[in-house]
């Protein structure tokens, strides 16, 4: 089980020193994961900051609170981004421009996020539809997948229209330390992690969670992956690192037992594939599959992850030949047994 060194997290948009120099901040989110964590050292000059928080008019009024207290009136000098998800990457933009800053962030996470923010084309809804209809959404759902359109792009609107790429083991100096970058996919196209050897810490993005399972989903705009493959793949990296390790997550508290984590993690979807593969006795839809991965309520929001959740498995299972499927007369895609 991870160990908690930090009893309470810092109100929203505050500071928390966590480490010499090195601020744990909280900001609000308009989800059901109502909080995302960002990381802001000093720097030479003035301060570094690990990931921005949604574009929102909430959050950009403690961003001035901070400006002016925690942060003295110093600037940023940089601004890294972990990956594109709307509460990593949605302010980079507006900071970037407040600051004079480029974003550095993994050049697929600056393309990918980049893409969905300008996408209004008519191609984005008919893929999800062909994608969410062979999944088996009922035709209810179908309406919401046309009716919600490119969320993403409706949420975010600015992303820089620069980058400067974050490579996997490329070595930077921020915070008065050396950071490794390690990339690690599954949970987004190249997640960035920055590991500071002098300090044994890791800052982990979404990719290491202390007490939920980061979601590992299948979109319509890559159905041929294999996103819970990747992810697990990413853990060789991290149980490279020591024992004693603190990590940096961006939900949830910092902890210690990054391997007993892991660990954790992995066991957790070991359990969600037999169980799939147990239920796939008979054929079987992604969408058949959610009471079974998913025992609460679902959201609107929601839905499309635990939907994204369930074709990962299956997808994780059919591509080792464990499971097989076919498209039905009906266009949903089963899958049964191999």
């Amino acid at each position: 089980m991870p160990a908690y060194p930090f009893a309470e997290p810092p109100a929203f948009g505050q500071g928390l020193l966590v480490a010499p120099g090195l601020y744990w901040l909280r900001m609000p989110l308009p989800f059901a994961l109502d909080h995302v964590n960002l990381w802001l050292l000093e720097d030479e000059g003035g301060w570094a900051l690990v990931d921005t928080g949604v574009p929102d008019r909430a959050t950009r009024t403690l961003w001035e609170g901070l400006f002016g207290g925690l942060m003295a009136g110093r600037p940023l000098t940089r601004l890294l981004v972990t990956h594109f998800h709307p509460d990593h990457m949605g302010l980079a933009d507006w900071l970037g421009r407040r600051f004079g800053l480029p974003m550095q962030a993994p050049l697929a996470e600056w393309l990918y996020g980049r893409m969905l923010s300008l996408d209004a084309s008519p191609d984005f809804v008919r893929i999800s539809l062909e994608f969410y209809r062979e999944a088996g959404f009922p035709p209810a759902l179908l309406d919401l997948v046309a009716r919600r359109g490119n969320a993403y792009g409706a949420r975010i609107r600015h992303i820089p229209p620069a980058c400067t790429a974050l490579r996997d083991g490329e070595l930077l100096r921020f915070g008065g330390e050396a950071w490794r970058v390690l990339l690690a996919e599954g949970h987004s196209p190249a997640m960035a992690c920055f590991y500071g050897p002098g300090r044994k810490i890791l800052i982990s993005g979404d990719q290491v969670l202390p007490s939920i399972s980061p979601n590992v989903s299948l979109w319509p705009n890559q159905p041929d992956a294999d996103p819970l493959g990747l992810f697990l793949d990413s853990f060789a990296a991290f149980r490279a690192l020591p024992d004693d390790v603190l990590v940096l997550p961006s939900h949830g508290r910092p902890f210690h037992g990054l391997k007993p984590r892991l660990d954790e993690l992995e066991t957790h979807h070991q359990q969600r594939l037999r169980a799939v593969r147990q239920a796939c006795g008979t054929p079987q839809s992604a969408y058949d599959l959610l009471p079974l991965l998913f025992s609460r309520a679902l959201d609107d929001h929601q839905l499309f992850f635990a939907i994204g959740e369930s074709l990962a498995h299956l997808r994780f299972l059919e591509r080792r030949g464990e499971l097989v499927s076919a498209l039905g007369e009906s266009g949903v895609r089963f899958y049964r047994a191999g």
